[in-house]
């Protein structure tokens, strides 16, 4: 038996649930990564599209040779697909160019969960008992303390900050937004790898065009794609993880524990980017995680 002919055979299986949190939190280690890489020394902008032109790279060879054409279902579905990320994308590197890191991404991780768990009964009749939706309360206000607690630090204008804020609140929403559509094409598709190998081989395309200015202005275009190509492995896993749990699984549970990215990406900020953890934090941490604990088991 294949790999896809095995997530389709554990789909709404005790052991689909438990593959899809795992998958979940393997997305939230990496996605974690992920924002810590694009808001490196290098302009955001141009690291999201390092990144999305080598995974288009990579994914080519894949589409030809590995996995099954799209069928017309999908094709109906990817040109919102892409309109979509593309807002995401744009929306996240307007606001790391104008926000620290450790500010900017909770935001963006807080709201995401609240707005997706609604997005998906609405969508997909998801049902919340009154412990998991206390999870979600407990883990999206851990998340926003985070941010609130991080934002007393920050020493740039107002305004700068109040409009990182709120475009990270907006990548919040649309976060949400890709979650819940990706989440309903991976279930269209037929074998859900030909959904994840063409859904990297299109976002390849789209954005690097956009910042075609960009490119003719770059000065270290090697070091540029040496994270990009790094960014490309880490985006299969972060991305393509999640879509599977979202298949197996609720998609707000899987969208939730995703969230935990918070806590991987205040570690990294401290290993890599040399941000300072504390005990506040900490404990707020301490509390996101159980949060996701009442979402899963609750």
């Amino acid at each position: 038996m294949d790999l896809a002919a095995w997530i389709i055979s554990i789909e709404g299986t005790e052991t689909g649930k438990t593959t899809a949190m795992i998958l979940a939190l393997v997305a939230a280690f990496m996605h974690a990564a992920l924002g810590v890489l694009q808001k490196g020394r290098h302009d955001p902008w141009m690291s999201r599209g390092a990144v999305d032109i080598s995974v288009g790279l990579i994914s080519i060879p894949l589409a030809i040779f590995v996995v099954p054409l799209p069928g017309p279902e999908l094709w109906v579905l990817f040109p919102g697909m892409m309109l979509i990320h593309l807002g995401y994308k744009w929306l996240v590197a307007m606001a790391y160019s104008r926000g620290a890191f450790s500010a900017v991404y909770p935001v963006v991780r807080g709201t995401g969960p609240l707005v997706t768990v609604i997005f998906a009964g609405v969508v997909f009749g998801e049902f919340f008992s009154v412990g998991q939706w206390g999870g979600v309360a407990l883990l999206s206000g851990g998340i926003f303390a985070l941010a609130a607690y991080n934002l007393r630090k920050e020493q740039i204008d107002r305004q700068i900050l109040l409009a990182a804020i709120g475009l990270a609140f907006l990548a919040g929403v649309s976060t949400a937004v890709y979650t819940v559509y990706d989440a309903y094409a991976i279930r269209a598709a037929e074998n859900p790898f030909t959904f994840i190998v063409w859904f990297f081989l299109l976002e390849g395309v789209l954005f690097p065009l956009l910042l075609w200015r960009r490119w003719l202005q770059a000065d270290d275009l090697v070091g540029l794609f040496r994270r990009g190509i790094l960014g490309a492995v880490i985006a299969y896993f972060s991305f393509g993880c999640v879509f599977l749990a979202t298949r197996l699984d609720k998609v707000g549970e899987a969208a939730a524990l995703r969230e935990t990215s918070v806590v991987f990406g205040a570690i990294m900020g401290w290993l890599i980017l040399g941000e300072r953890i504390g005990p506040v934090r900490a404990g707020l941490m301490i509390v996101i995680a159980g949060g996701a604990v009442f979402v899963e088991f609750g």
